[in-house]
């Protein structure tokens, strides 16, 4: 009777099914990992893998296009000021520039393979984030998983606070259901606005469906934070690393589970610029406030004059 109920007993299952293996070491993402898989991209050994659900214990033996796969590295984000007039893909077939052409310049030199965060239109601008995990690229991008997105839209047409307030109950566009919006009037000038938004399902081209749907015209979008990561004074076209704490605390948040890493390539930084301390009577310049949101159309304060005060 043992030995039947032991043969009975479901088998815990040794490993991890291959897409997910493949987009936790940086391959794609899992959806994405699925279509290499259904063209016949993908062996284990000499064998065409058939379907995303083999279960395998690591990566020992798979190719991609005949290329082998290296184990994880650790989990690694982005954050990329995107300019407007890039498409967030690898490749357009109209030929159009993408931000992989601007991030050659931006990323440090042994920098992995990086998978967008979600997608900004070809005229939306602001933070776009970028990761080597394909795991954690999913878990951001579902809706369940409930992380902010913020938006700033300067806008032309009238419309009230009291109309933008009425957001937070969602809406139906054209059979298409929006979720709670966080809008709020930020600015106004005539019937020039700048307003900010807040939501959490990020639908293709969401923010600018609702806001011409309240008939708004909308000249300039900008993505200003997603989840607590916020754009602050990234300058355009340039990326920066989130510091590897913070993104380790993320992830926590998000309940994803630890995984095997290799030890990723190393990457050389520029040395810290010395800094000198302030002279007599001059004050230490501050550092932008990454939490503060940016304003594009804010007049700037004349330089300050370097001449010293008079003595009296």
């Amino acid at each position: 009777m043992a030995t039947a109920r032991r043969m009975n007993d479901p088998q815990p299952r040794a490993g991890e099914r291959i897409a997910k293996l493949l987009a936790r070491a940086g391959v794609a993402s899992r959806r994405e990992v699925e279509r290499m898989i259904a063209d016949g991209r993908v062996k284990l050994g000499d064998a065409v893998v058939t379907t995303p659900a083999t279960v395998l214990p690591n990566l020992k033996g798979v190719t991609v296009d005949g290329q082998p796969v290296r184990a994880a590295e650790a989990p690694r984000l982005f954050a990329f000021h995107k300019p407007s007039g890039l498409i967030t893909a690898e490749r357009d077939a109209a030929g159009r520039p993408t931000i992989y052409a601007a991030l050659r310049n931006a990323l440090p030199a042994g920098t992995p393979r990086l998978m967008p965060v979600g997608r900004l239109d070809l005229n939306t601008e602001g933070l776009l984030l970028l990761t080597n995990d394909g795991e954690l690229k999913r878990a951001m991008e579902l809706p369940s998983s409930g992380i902010p997105r913020t938006y700033r839209a300067r806008t032309f047409g009238d419309i009230s606070q009291a109309q933008l307030e009425a957001l937070c109950e969602g809406i139906e566009i054209e059979g298409v259901r929006y979720g709670p919006i966080d809008a709020n009037m930020e600015r106004r000038t005539g019937r020039n606005q700048w307003i900010e938004m807040t939501l959490t399902e990020g639908k293709n081209r969401e923010v600018r469906r609702v806001l011409e749907h309240l008939g708004l015209q909308v000249s300039r979008l900008l993505r200003i934070a997603y989840g607590p990561f916020q754009l602050g004074d990234l300058p355009r076209g340039q990326a920066v690393e989130i510091p590897q704490v913070q993104v380790e605390r993320f992830r926590k948040g998000l309940k994803l589970e630890p995984i095997a890493l290799s030890a990723p390539a190393p990457v050389r930084h520029a040395a810290p610029a010395e800094r000198r301390p302030p002279r007599h009577g001059q004050q230490r310049r501050r550092k932008p406030d990454p939490s503060r949101p940016i304003d594009p159309d804010a007049p700037r304060s004349p330089p300050r004059s370097r001449r010293s005060p008079r003595r009296k």
